[in-house]
């Protein structure tokens, strides 16, 4: 069932008008400057709660990325659909600098033809999709008024995941289950010490926001 649901994805539903933005929110090369810049104006600009969410989704992403899809990904070994199937369409953006570039040329368009020796890989499960995911909810619960929309490029890009060949339906699905719990932890933790330690250590600013998270 994973394969077809993959194939379906990968191959028959594919088309070559959504080849080259499929290719762009795969790939973290071409978002990391913009995710950069959004950082930086929203630390500079966002207050309070800007800051705050900059932390909590620096924790909620380092915790899913670093720790446990990390340690998921070495303990399954799954491959890429790419590294054991055969006539997988792998999507990429041409090479470019910047990579913003890249949109102006058509995307790479390759066809696997795998090795009959075993291989081990990285394929379960998607660090794209936990991380989004994981972001998604730390967004969704500062700004709840229109945070919960990130979820849309959130799943987007998990889908890209698997339009472009890197992986199978399951990865995805999985990764965002395993994104939006550890972030729901990672701010339950981060509320329960801003509570207990932070009249403490800032007074004032306890005093204007009490809570962490609420609006």
């Amino acid at each position: 069932m994973d394969q077809r649901l993959f194939f379906l994805i990968n191959g028959q539903w594919s088309n070559p008008a959504l080849d080259l933005p499929m290719a762009a929110l795969s790939s973290w090369d071409f978002w990391w400057p913009i995710a950069l810049l959004a950082g930086v104006l929203v630390f500079l600009f966002g207050g309070f709660r800007g800051r705050a969410a900059l932390v909590c989704a620096g924790l909620a992403v380092g915790m899913t990325d670093g720790v446990v899809v990390d340690a998921i990904k070495n303990a399954v070994g799954r491959p890429r659909p790419h590294q054991v199937l055969e006539g997988v369409r792998i999507v990429d953006l041409q090479k470019a600098r910047p990579r913003l570039l890249a949109l102006a040329l058509p995307a790479k368009v390759e066809y696997s033809h795998p090795s009959i020796q075993p291989v081990r890989g990285i394929s379960f499960p998607s660090g794209h999709a936990s991380n989004n995911f994981a972001l998604a909810v730390v967004i969704a619960v500062f700004y709840r008024r229109w945070g919960w929309l990130y979820f849309i490029p959130a799943t987007l890009i998990s889908y890209s995941r698997i339009y472009t060949g890197s992986h199978y339906p399951s990865d995805t699905i999985v990764a965002m289950i395993i994104g939006a719990a550890v972030a729901c932890l990672v701010l339950a933790a981060c509320e329960a010490l801003w509570r207990r330690f932070a009249e403490r250590v800032a007074p004032r600013l306890f005093a204007t926001h009490p809570s962490l998270l609420a609006g």
